[in-house]
């Protein structure tokens, strides 16, 4: 079993151009543009450093689609005292906005994420908020005896930290050979996967959840002043 602290996980999509537009007079910034755009193409990025290793660099062939849904753009953030879960998988990948997005601001529609898969997950004391400017919508759950329960369960992230812990955790794996969780990354894309995990003190900024099931004991949604 292996333990440490999961850091962030870099967000460094860039702008497109139009589709299908030719291409523009050099400018100043011209081939720094070009950079930063063949950069996103290549999704370089971070996986949070759960290990002894430390940050692990991912490189990302093409994207891989952790949610099939055209993300909202607008990040939320949970967090939970502790997480365990038993079929852990993680690697990187891109999610798109629906076209046309307001939310797309710079990115061209598209954000570097790190996909986590769990196959059953616990959660205690679950808090999930978002950001509407000026006031958060604010979810809680798990906070009595029964604890939030997820089959599954899929987020992909920007930002991940915690204390974490390991069982049998294989690093550097094709994305495309995962077992543990049920869930396959495109090929060529550089991974992790685990047969248990558990995280304490769990933080994510996340643009898009998904689960199986989804059991929230003790729901309550509401507006407040103030986020997780």
């Amino acid at each position: 079993m292996e333990s440490g602290s999961v850091s962030e996980a870099s967000d460094a999509s860039e702008n497109h151009g139009s589709h299908g537009s030719p291409e523009k007079p050099e400018s100043p910034d011209g081939p720094a543009r070009r950079g930063r755009v063949r950069a996103r193409r290549a999704a370089v990025m971070a996986v949070p450093a759960t290990l002894v290793a430390g940050t692990l660099a991912v490189l990302t062939a093409e994207g891989a689609l952790g949610v099939q849904f055209a993300i909202s753009g607008m990040p939320f953030t949970v967090t939970a005292t502790e997480l365990n879960g038993t079929g852990f998988e993680q690697f990187g990948g891109l999610d798109n906005m629906a076209p046309g997005s307001p939310n797309e601001g710079d990115t061209g529609g598209q954000v570097l994420v790190v996909t986590s898969a769990i196959k059953n997950a616990t959660l205690t004391k679950l808090c999930q908020s978002v950001d509407l400017g000026g006031t958060n919508l604010l979810i809680t759950a798990g906070s009595g005896a029964e604890k939030v329960t997820a089959t599954d369960l899929a987020t992909d992230s920007t930002e991940l930290s915690g204390d974490a812990a390991f069982s049998n955790i294989e690093i550097g794996n094709d994305a495309s050979t995962l077992t543990k969780a049920g869930v396959k990354g495109p090929i060529g894309v550089f991974s992790q996967q685990a047969d248990t995990v558990r995280i304490a003190d769990l933080r994510q900024t996340n643009y898009a959840t998904t689960a199986g099931v989804f059991k929230l004991p003790g729901l309550k949604l509401r507006f407040s002043s103030t986020g997780c």
